[in-house]
Parts: C-alpha cells; structure tokens; sequence
C-alpha cells in the first residue's frame, strides 16, 4: 500500500493565500433606487409628475393608518421615474413606494 505525503494548511495547493475576488456587480453603478414606505397602512400619494426633482428628504406621499399618518420620504435626491405603488393601496413597511434616477 502505498502512502501519501500529508499536507499542512500552509504547503497545501488551495490553501494558497487569499486573492481578493472580484464580483460583477461590486462594480456595477446602478443610477436607480427605490424609495419604501417605513410602516404599513393605506398609501396616500401626493401631486408628483414622473420626471420632477425630488430632493434628499422630499415627501412623495404619505401611509395613513388608524390614528395614524406617516410621510414617506426620499433619502436621496434624484428624477422620479415613476410610483410603484397607487392612491388607497394598502403596503407593507418596507415596500416600494416610488422609484428615482439618481445619476
């Protein structure tokens, strides 16, 4: 029977050291980004045309619920593309609300 030579962690082929791997869409600039409602209720939009400037901290509408209104603010400035979700549609925290293009 013949024996193999063992291999530490520090002589062995894939144990070799670590190289930085490069992921496709770490380098991918996305000029979109979504604008979510932060609570659920009915969503109640404002008076905005598809490629008006919304400004960091703009309201795009508001999520009413019993006792209840929150705004629902852009964290980012940038072109409205349009709005994802509809006047008296109910959502949910974290859902869509609008979309933007920021570059």
């Amino acid at each position: 029977m013949r024996s193999h030579p063992a291999h530490s962690p520090a002589q062995s082929p894939t144990m070799a050291a670590a190289q930085p791997i490069s992921l496709a869409g770490e380098t991918l600039a996305v000029p979109e980004r979504v604008i979510v409602a932060r609570s659920a209720g009915v969503f109640r939009p404002i008076a905005l045309a598809d490629g008006v400037v919304v400004e960091a901290g703009g309201v795009v509408g508001f999520v009413d619920s019993p006792g209840a209104s929150a705004e629902v603010r852009s964290p980012f400035r940038g072109t409205l593309m349009g709005m994802m979700a509809h006047k008296g549609e109910r959502l949910r925290e974290g859902q869509p609300v609008a979309w933007l293009r920021v570059a």
